[in-house]
């Protein structure tokens, strides 16, 4: 299973010119691996552009859409119209909007099963508000299991068991982002193993160990080696770093060794 990086640039750069500088710089830097695959994810107003730019090694992604292939819904963005831009994957349910928007996971199920109907894959963000605590089995004491199990259950709800390996987990502990403050490798670890038990009694045991779960929450070159080899996880969602292309090759470099 390769492992993914992913770079969430949210609302950044501001300019085209910006924006091509940094993704020729991480374009260089980035050279062909089948054990990785490097996922942007630009503002939707640059994906063309970049797409038309790329010369191979890597992928896009967008960092929503509606639930609704086209229409009159005004300002939205539907999984038809990125597909055909040249996208591969969506991020659905990132804490911000779940915080500023105020996205339920009620929409948040909707948008999951039009990017999967779309043939896009999404990248389904889960995560609890407040640092949460394990005990000897990885089993979460408060928080965590209320707030994730429950985003897990409802926005996978009536998604079959086929469809869980076109998904992808990304665990991103809200008190951990853009705050510099990151989570354990262990805590991370022990996430993941509550996320592979979530879905194991929502499905089963053999289409849990087929999803892919990242983790995300300030992570960079300092830390991703603790996630990626020391949380076993199956890649990395990067906010902040990877607006620096030189470390986001960094982040690519030092996956790429395992």
């Amino acid at each position: 299973m390769s492992k993914l990086i992913i770079g969430n640039w949210k609302c950044n750069p501001t300019s085209l010119n910006e924006t091509k500088h940094l993704f020729e710089v991480i374009q260089r830097g980035i050279v062909k691996n089948k054990n990785v695959e490097v996922i942007i994810c630009p503002p939707f107003i640059y994906l063309a552009h970049l797409i038309a730019l790329v010369k191979g090694g890597l992928t896009f992604g967008a960092q929503d859409c509606f639930w609704e292939q086209k229409g009159a819904f005004t300002g939205e963005i539907s999984p038809l119209e990125l597909k055909n831009t040249g996208c591969q994957y969506v991020i659905i349910g990132h804490s911000e909007r779940r915080k500023y928007l105020q996205e339920t996971d009620e929409m948040i199920n909707k948008k999951i099963k039009a990017v999967l109907k779309s043939r896009l894959k999404p990248i389904l963000c889960v995560g609890e508000e407040t640092r949460d605590t394990f005990n000897s089995e990885g089993k979460p004491l408060n928080e965590m299991s209320l707030m994730v199990g429950e985003q897990i259950e409802k926005d996978l709800a009536n998604v079959s068991a086929a469809r869980i390996r076109d998904i992808v987990i990304a665990y991103e502990p809200i008190w951990a982002i853009g705050t510099g403050n990151s989570c354990s490798s262990d805590d991370a670890m022990k996430a993941s193993l509550f996320i592979r038990k979530t879905l194991t009694k929502l499905y089963d045991r053999p289409t849990a160990e087929k999803a892919k779960i990242v983790y995300g929450g300030s992570v960079n070159s300092k830390n991703v080696n603790e996630y990626i080899k020391g949380a076993n996880m199956d890649g990395v969602l990067v906010g902040g770093a990877s607006l620096n292309g030189s470390e986001f090759v960094k982040i690519y470099e030092i996956s790429s060794r395992f």
